[in-house]
């Protein structure tokens, strides 16, 4: 078997490399050349060195804030969708009736598109505060807690689904011998369950990052960047500047490098970290 298995295992993977190769390693690579270049079209490029970087982090294209406002989003969220997931799927492994319609109730946001969603909790939340005279691009924290829930909204139910599995897969003896122990369900809950369940954190957690690090159409249908680009994040600044602007197109491409670069470092510490607190069962 193994011998068959080393034989044959090129000719299986090789559609997948070259998938790969096609749809992500030669665009990156060309992305990372064009970004030292100035360019409009892949045929004009021309070599302008480290400039574009340079330009990238000038006042003017406001992408140091939009890395600002990206953060606070990122911090906040990566709190409040992974307690409010953890809770739910905690409270929906008590054996509690209706939970597999709760499971799906809660898990159904996360189907439907950011582009829907965006425009839908803007109605929404149009609709509250013209009881008070504004609208949610009326000022920067409008957006920001606007964007917050929707965020919440749309990943919980996810991050629900993923909590579970975890919850269900930690050994009931565990539980009993610390009942038995004289433990109390707080006590049970943080050092029993709690690090049985990191790898489900660990999971979840990286989810979470990269996804509200990378968000875009949700960004663009809820405020759109308003009010005077207060609530613009780094996707949508990059894509703004790739696609709005004639000129800087290498700046735009230099942007999305060091975004890049950016989320993976971040992604690769949060993993390390989670992942050096995973005990085995």
């Amino acid at each position: 078997m193994q011998r068959s298995l080393k034989k044959y295992f090129p000719i299986f993977v090789l559609p997948t490399l070259i998938a790969f190769a096609i749809a992500f390693l030669v665009p990156f690579i060309m992305g990372f050349l064009l970004s030292f270049a100035s360019f409009t079209t892949i045929t004009d490029a021309s070599f302008v060195g480290v400039q574009n970087y340079v330009d990238a982090f000038g006042q003017r294209e406001g992408f140091v804030r939009s890395f600002g406002f990206t953060a606070l989003v990122v911090v906040v969220s990566l709190v409040t969708v992974n307690l409010f997931a953890f809770a739910i799927a905690w409270v929906l492994t008590r054996k509690l009736a209706g939970t597999n319609f709760f499971r799906t109730v809660f898990f159904m946001p996360n189907l439907i598109g950011g582009i829907v969603l965006g425009y839908t909790w803007q109605s929404m939340i149009n609709a509250v505060l013209a009881n008070y005279g504004t609208t949610i691009v009326a000022d920067w924290k409008y957006g920001y807690v606007g964007l917050i829930i929707l965020i919440n909204w749309q990943l919980v139910g996810y991050m629900m689904i993923i909590y579970i599995a975890g919850l269900q897969n930690v050994p009931p003896e565990l539980v009993e011998a610390a009942e038995i122990d004289g433990a109390n369900k707080w006590m049970v809950l943080r050092h029993v369950t709690i690090p049985m369940v990191m790898p489900s954190i660990t999971i979840c957690l990286f989810l979470t990052l990269s996804n509200t690090f990378k968000m875009f159409d949700q960004n663009l249908a809820l405020t759109n960047g308003a009010p005077q680009s207060q609530t613009e994040m780094v996707a949508l600044n990059i894509v703004n500047t790739m696609f709005n602007r004639i000129g800087v197109e290498g700046v735009g491409q230099a942007k999305a490098v060091i975004f890049v670069v950016v989320v993976v470092v971040f992604a690769l510490f949060q993993l390390r970290v989670t992942r050096s607190r995973e005990v085995e069962a």
